[in-house]
């Protein structure tokens, strides 16, 4: 009886090793996303996402999820959050049809980004049309989300936000591989080595707040940094991504979330503060 429990002891310790060190399995966005679609009244749109499967509840039931409205009236400019810290450097790199997204990986990651003294590595970027957050309420016409992963399963994400104007000079660097995507029926394509450091942020100021990813399993606790500049791509970079998906729908942009009491703030290099008279 003695050895039977010791057996079941070490057999129970090493489950629990193996579940505390493995990274949590719904924390990442879903690779196929034919599952749900951004229809709004339908039986797999955004309002009905968190009842499609159990561990995409948060999607209903969550209280800080993305996207939200920056509207200035509550955030709170802040001068101590720093710089962006990246460490970016060029990988290969695969093109992806998610079904409603076109996203490009990086096979090894591309780099990391720091924040808080935590390195995150990057690991995709990803485009929603129009854009998903609101600035005072305005949306604008395109939306990148740099996603991030620490080594213990932290989520950060990167977004930037676009207008109808001049060409974005990396949507130029992809662009004959979008057109090839958009022209056949391939899921994957490989584009070789591709440097991050070619998506361009212009912009010292950003938004800080903590929300979801903003497609299932709407995962929560992801450390959101949206570029306050927003810039330009033309209008055919634009339709060129949503071309690409095939999903012969508009939009791939999810409604405005509530902010609730979460805190949001703007940071602002005191350099960039007014001077006191």
């Amino acid at each position: 009886m003695e050895k039977l429990t010791t057996q079941l002891f070490y057999c129970f310790f090493f489950i629990a090793l193996i579940v505390l060190q493995s990274p949590p399995a719904t924390s990442q966005e879903v690779e196929d996303e034919t599952e749900f679609n951004y229809e709004k009244g339908s039986e797999h749109g955004p309002e009905r996402w968190g009842e499609l499967h159990s561990e995409w509840s948060d999607c209903k039931n969550g209280t800080m999820q993305s996207p939200i409205d920056l509207l200035h009236e509550r955030v709170e400019v802040v001068s101590h959050l720093g710089r962006l810290k990246r460490s970016y450097k060029p990988s290969n790199a695969t093109l992806r049809n998610r079904g409603h997204d076109m996203m490009l990986k990086w096979e090894n990651g591309a780099g990391t980004l720091e924040i808080n003294g935590t390195e995150y590595r990057l690991n995709q970027v990803h485009w929603h049309s129009p854009s998903e957050h609101t600035l005072n309420g305005e949306k604008f016409d395109l939306e990148a989300h740099m996603v991030h992963q620490s080594t213990d399963g932290k989520i950060a994400v990167v977004g930037i936000m676009y207008k109808i104007g001049r060409p974005d000079s990396f949507l130029s660097l992809i662009k004959d591989h979008l057109a090839a995507i958009g022209g056949s029926t391939e899921r994957d394509r490989v584009v070789g080595m591709i440097d991050p450091r070619d998506i361009k942020i212009g912009s010292r100021k950003y938004y800080r707040y903590i929300g979801s990813l903003t497609t299932p399993p709407c995962t929560e606790n992801v450390l959101w940094t949206i570029v306050r500049k927003v810039r330009t791509a033309t209008r055919e970079q634009v339709q060129s991504l949503r071309v690409a998906v095939h999903d012969e729908s508009d939009t791939n942009a999810r409604p405005l979330q509530p902010l609730n009491s979460r805190l949001l703030q703007l940071f602002r290099p005191d350099d960039d503060l007014p001077r006191s008279p």
